[in-house]
């Protein structure tokens, strides 16, 4: 009897041993987790000061800009009657509008067609392909507008081309202008488009063209029912990048036109570098309807992909 009480005393304490032995290993455990969970909120913590030095804080000040009168300084919409007003700040924002949408228009158009390229060719050649793309799309800005105006400007490689042979289209080309704007923007967008449609073209099912053969569906009917509905998020979303893009671009339209063409970007600037004196208050309220159309355009690609999307996915 008493060693049967001593084995089982025996077998208690291994048991309490053990469960002391696994709850030291949780507490461990649990410790080390901790430490792992503060360690990442440390590590986060400089990219959430970045998020509120420089995109929170200068939009606020801006919005507070925006409503504080230049004339009467209080409160109030009398800076945003004034851009909504003035001839100038009107016809800045048409423009910018309309060579956003046209230079997005033509950029995806030709994009799609350069994204079915990649996607039809070999391995080698897409890989190529891509690299020109990026290096394309890197290059943008003060070089593109500087590259533009050695081709198409006043003393132009391809406006002397123009006028040594009797092409009109070359010799009265305006660069310094809404032409030449449009031409750089769409320039700009191509590549951009195409690196953002390459990832959607991979979605493409054999199957869907063995079926489209099988139905003895035309190649346009393959193309405009099947692939391009199923494609028309992603084109969707990669539309509204590009007028997005289009519509804050800056340093390419500054180089190229400088002030002499009603930009809102090129406005928005002039206001806050005034050459005599600032307007902070007008800037403000030019710089909030800037980002209104911006997302005005982000929830109407949102609506329109959503419904895109709705009912378009084939099994």
């Amino acid at each position: 009897m008493e060693n049967t009480v001593t084995i089982g005393e025996k077998d208690a304490g291994a048991r309490g041993a053990t469960a002391a032995s696994g709850s030291g290993t949780g507490t461990r455990a649990q410790g080390r987790a901790g430490s792992r969970g503060r360690l990442g909120w440390v590590a986060i913590v400089p990219f959430f000061v970045v998020v509120a030095l420089f995109e929170i804080m200068p939009l606020l000040q801006l919005a507070l800009n925006s409503v504080i009168g230049r004339d009467s300084e209080t409160l109030g919409l009398e800076n945003y009657i004034r851009v909504f007003t003035t001839p100038l700040y009107q016809q800045s924002i048409w423009n910018s509008v309309w060579i956003s949408l046209l230079s997005a228009v033509v950029g995806i158009v030709v994009a799609f067609l350069a994204a079915r390229f990649a996607h039809e060719a070999s391995p080698r050649v897409r890989n190529a392909f891509t690299m020109i793309l990026n290096m394309m799309s890197n290059f943008s800005g003060v070089p593109l507008a500087f590259a533009f105006m050695i081709l198409m400007g006043n003393a132009g490689v391809l406006t002397l081309i123009g006028q040594r042979f009797g092409i009109p289209l070359l010799a009265n080309f305006d660069l310094y202008g809404a032409d030449g704007l449009v031409i750089m923007y769409i320039y700009f967008q191509i590549p951009l488009a195409t690196l953002l449609l390459i990832p959607a073209f991979a979605g493409i099912r054999k199957s869907w063209r063995e079926a489209a053969t099988i139905l003895q569906a035309s190649t346009f009917d393959y193309w405009f029912r099947i692939v391009i509905p199923n494609l028309m998020p992603s084109i969707l979303g990669t539309l509204s990048v590009l007028f997005s893009n289009a519509l804050a671009a800056y340093a390419t339209a500054y180089a190229l036109v400088m002030n002499n063409y009603a930009l809102l970007a090129l406005q928005i600037t002039s206001r806050f570098k005034g050459d005599v004196q600032t307007d902070a208050a007008t800037g403000g309220a030019l710089a909030v309807v800037l980002i209104a159309l911006m997302v005005v355009c982000t929830l109407v690609n949102n609506y329109f992909t959503r419904r895109a999307a709705k009912g378009r996915e084939l099994v």
